[in-house]
């Protein structure tokens, strides 16, 4: 495994088009302006080298010479160390235990939803959208007081809020009129040039009409 990842001295993403997960990862190495690979995988069509490197069976892969990481926190934050600059983790340890606190209740409480909103059962993916807009709507005002999520700096949990809220339109979910501040939060996020530099083309279609 590793004589494979060593014959590469360019770093190599693996990635699908349109996860939410991928997504995140992408954004990370867009704000660290990382030279990467990137290569858009298809799940019928994932080439022989990912059966090797990942033992999950999950497109998501970065390799990093003889480094191979497929699970998205631990490559966001390798990434974090790897390029300091911008930071996107806080510098003393309990700043930076809150931020990992806070992406386990993204993923455990948002990012959760997204395997039955994507289903084929109608009522589950109806159950799912409405928890997902009323965890996002619980959470709005939040950002009355910062202009990140509970921070002024932005940080990585940014990072996986902003593919959710990019999607809410292709989940069809619309926020209530309470739900503004974090529309304005996403709005900002969006405006980020790393953002748009991150976005797959079937992303970019998102927000075409």
């Amino acid at each position: 495994m590793a004589s494979i990842a060593n014959r590469r001295s360019l770093m190599v993403l693996y990635s699908d088009k349109v996860s939410p997960l991928g997504h995140a990862v992408r954004i990370v190495l867009a704000e660290k302006d990382v030279n990467v690979e990137i290569n858009y995988i298809d799940d019928d069509k994932r080439p022989e080298i990912l059966n090797e490197l990942n033992p999950y069976n999950t497109i998501l892969t970065l390799i990093d010479r003889d480094l191979v990481l497929y699970d998205p926190q631990i490559i966001m934050e390798y990434l974090d160390e790897r390029f300091p600059h911008p930071p996107l983790m806080p510098v003393d340890p309990v700043s930076r235990a809150s931020n990992r606190q806070l992406r386990y209740r993204v993923m455990n409480d948002l990012y959760s939803m997204i395997s039955d909103i994507d289903s084929d059962n109608e009522i589950a993916a109806a159950n799912a959208k409405k928890v997902l807009r009323d965890n996002l709507t619980a959470i709005a005002p939040v950002f009355l007081q910062t202009s990140y999520f509970m921070s002024e700096d932005y940080t990585l949990v940014d990072c996986c809020i902003a593919p959710l809220m990019w999607r809410l339109t292709q989940y069809g979910i619309k926020l209530p009129m309470s739900g503004k501040p974090l529309q304005e939060y996403s709005n900002r996020l969006f405006e980020r040039q790393a953002f748009s530099t991150s976005l797959s083309s079937e992303e970019k279609e998102y927000h075409e009409h």
